[in-house]
């Protein structure tokens, strides 16, 4: 352009398969929850093993993401400030100064593990974990995470250091529990620590529900304490403690 600004037209390279169905209960950063695996399933264009050669070799990837699920928000404009949940949606930061979703350009960025590079068949697949993507996010760039140049150890923290320990003890009936399959049982129980509620509530009758996995984890929270009550499959019957169902 004849101002120098450079405009830019980004599409999708690949797109991430996860359990998650809806916002509500994704982890607030990536990594906090390692269980939380997810698949990146590279677009046709790209879909080319030659393209991912060498990745196999690192730990961890960055991606670089949309909010595809708050596009509609977004257009209706941006804030110049936003209300971090967890610092109990009252006070008020830059929206540079956050990681909140509705900014000038929607993107986001997430460090996962890299579990495996499946290039064998098509179309070319990342398995990653330490997820916090909604399913269908669009992925706009893969890089490789480089310790000597990403990790900072003396990095400050900013106000995001008042509530990094905030987890909760869960409370999730055996019976309850074993609905879900087995290799999703210890990341719902690690997701469900992290509090999915927002940082202003603190209703212990209120039930929340967050879904996962196919299921809707029903539960309510008081002080330190998250306790699961019903569990619903994706057929809506809800269960109970007990085996009851409605």
């Amino acid at each position: 352009m004849s101002d120098g600004t450079l405009s830019l037209q980004i599409e999708p390279v690949a797109y991430i398969r996860t359990d998650f169905s809806d916002k509500f209960g994704i982890p607030r950063q990536s990594g906090l929850v390692p269980e939380l695996t997810g698949t990146v399933v590279l677009e046709p264009a790209y879909s080319q093993p030659d393209a991912v050669r060498g990745l196999e070799q690192f730990s961890h990837i960055w991606l670089i993401w949309g909010f595809h699920a708050a596009v509609r928000q977004a257009e209706k404009g941006w804030s110049a400030t936003v209300r971090p949940p967890r610092l109990g949606g009252n006070t008020r930061v830059g929206v540079f100064a956050s990681r909140a979703p509705f900014r000038p350009n929607p993107l986001g960025l997430s460090c996962v593990r890299l579990e495996a590079v499946l290039t064998d068949e098509q179309p070319v697949r990342l398995l990653v974990s330490g997820i916090d993507l909604l399913d269908g996010t669009p992925i706009y760039d893969i890089k490789p995470y480089i310790p000597v140049a990403d990790c900072k150890p003396d990095a400050a923290e900013g106000y995001t250091a008042e509530t990094r320990q905030h987890l909760l003890d869960v409370d999730f009936p055996a019976e309850l529990l074993g609905l879900l399959p087995a290799d999703k049982q210890q990341a719902a129980v690690a997701l469900l620590a992290q509090d999915p509620r927002p940082g202003y509530a603190d209703d212990p009758e209120r039930i929340y529900g967050v879904g996962f996995a196919g299921f809707d984890l029903r539960f309510c929270a008081d002080g330190r304490t998250l306790r699961v009550c019903s569990v619903r499959d994706a057929d809506g019957k809800e269960y109970f403690v007990h085996g009851e169902t409605v």
